[in-house]
């Protein structure tokens, strides 16, 4: 148990099955946040079966042996609650936001989605149709595209290189038995994270849960809880590559990164704020010098993604189609300049108070808090403390911040490029 001084009492739980339940008391909300987090995502599929978390993803909540699809959302929004999920290459999350009051039909209703869903034939085919309408329209999107476009330039053929949707290629095939398979295998109990938080008593939610899930399939014998992905070998990328992705659009859509650094790398604190500083908002050098001084882009932004045992670091512009070479000739002139000269002194202090305050303002509704639980469990086997993430950017310094741009940014340089482009040369 421990006392957040922002907000509430964490609390942990870990069941005999292995599934553990954190919950962060918040007395002071009226409503509460409830999370099912499953470790799997779309980097644990094979090739064939690539697409499979996400497809899962819509399948539970088409109907269970308790209830049909429409009791499963109609009794959520009869209270004026809401539900939702997402599939990530890591992870799998399943949530609900209620009213305090109505938590045990939110826990009882989630829990019964995730724990016992039938996956009947007709809605892996109704579900099929659907996923692949969300590919198509996924297609339609290039400044969508463009970010997987990029990652296939840095990873090749490994699963994060991949479409988390799955392709149609590897989605029209895919049959009940695969699915149910994927779900029974990976679904379990030690691989499970229930988080909650608001305003909540955490021996409640043990109890609520324990009893939504008595007799499911993830009412199982005595296991150990799941440690995060940590054992993995790095993640060997591609070579520096130009991928381009014809298309007739208005607007071209470009990014230009390199592998970065994974997530328990002790310097990604000194990334958060390269990144602030460099793209990370209104103020930053690059949106400073392409949209404000020069109007060549609407949009322009850098970013860090980060995994159990690799990273991203990239730069992502929207300009016309006739901006492009001036835009990234910018792009890599500011990249090259920060590797060689670094940041000033004011502008790493400008970073580190950009990333305190977007960390203590992401705390202010239920939903944040309970994402944060979760996924401290999940990714870290720990939750670290407000004060002590506040302390860890506070403690960053502008020669951490200057010899991590060095390596990073002097690195060889992947492009993805989505926009009304044929023979074009990008390769300067």
């Amino acid at each position: 148990m421990s006392d957040d001084p922002l907000g509430g009492t964490v609390r942990r739980t870990v069941l005999p099955s292995g599934l553990r339940v954190l919950t962060e008391a918040i007395p002071t909300m009226r409503s509460v946040s409830f999370g099912i987090w499953v470790t799997v995502g779309s980097r644990d599929e094979t090739g064939p079966q690539a697409g499979a978390a996400h497809f899962l993803e819509h399948l539970l909540f088409k109907g269970t042996h308790k209830r049909t699809a429409l009791e499963i959302s109609a009794e959520i929004e009869a209270v004026g609650g809401e539900t939702n999920a997402f599939t990530t290459k890591e992870y799998t999350c399943y949530y609900a936001r209620v009213l305090d009051e109505d938590l045990p039909l939110a826990i009882d209703v989630m829990c019964d989605a995730v724990a016992d869903s039938l996956l009947e034939p007709a809605d892996v085919e109704t579900e099929r149709g659907v996923i692949l309408e969300e590919i198509a329209m996924h297609d339609d999107e290039p400044g969508d595209e463009v970010h997987d476009l990029f990652a296939r330039a840095v990873y090749g053929d490994h699963p994060l290189g991949r479409l988390i949707s799955g392709t149609e290629e590897t989605v029209t095939p895919m049959t009940r038995r695969q699915i149910q398979s994927f779900y029974r295998r990976r679904y379990t109990a030690p691989q499970i994270v229930i988080a909650a938080a608001g305003n909540l008593d955490h021996a409640t939610v043990v109890r609520l849960v324990r009893q939504a899930l008595r007799g499911t399939p993830l009412d199982t014998d005595p296991a150990a809880p799941g440690t995060p992905r940590r054992n993995t070998p790095a993640v060997r990328t591609k070579p520096a590559a130009v991928l381009v992705e014809p298309k007739e659009t208005e607007q071209a859509h470009v990014i230009l990164g390199c592998p970065g650094i994974d997530r328990v790398d002790e310097r990604r604190f000194a990334l958060g704020v390269l990144n602030n500083v460099l793209g990370g908002g209104m103020s930053s050098r690059l949106f400073q010098e392409i949209r404000e001084r020069r109007g060549l882009a609407y949009s322009v932004y850098s970013y860090a993604s980060q995994y159990a045992d690799s990273g991203l670091f990239a730069v992502y512009a929207g300009c016309a189609p006739g901006k492009v070479d001036e835009v990234l000739r910018l792009t890599r002139a500011e990249l090259a300049r920060v590797a060689a000269d670094g940041l000033t002194e004011a502008e790493v202090a400008r970073g580190k108070g950009m990333s305190k305050g977007s960390f203590v303002l992401g705390l202010e509704d239920t939903g944040s808090r309970m994402s944060r639980l979760a996924k401290g469990e999940l990714l870290y086997g720990d939750l670290m403390p407000v004060d002590e993430l506040l302390a860890r950017v506070d403690a960053v310094t502008v020669a951490d911040v200057n010899t991590l741009a060095a390596e990073l940014l002097g690195r060889p340089m992947s492009l993805a490029v989505v926009g009304p482009f044929g023979e074009h040369d990008f390769a300067g």
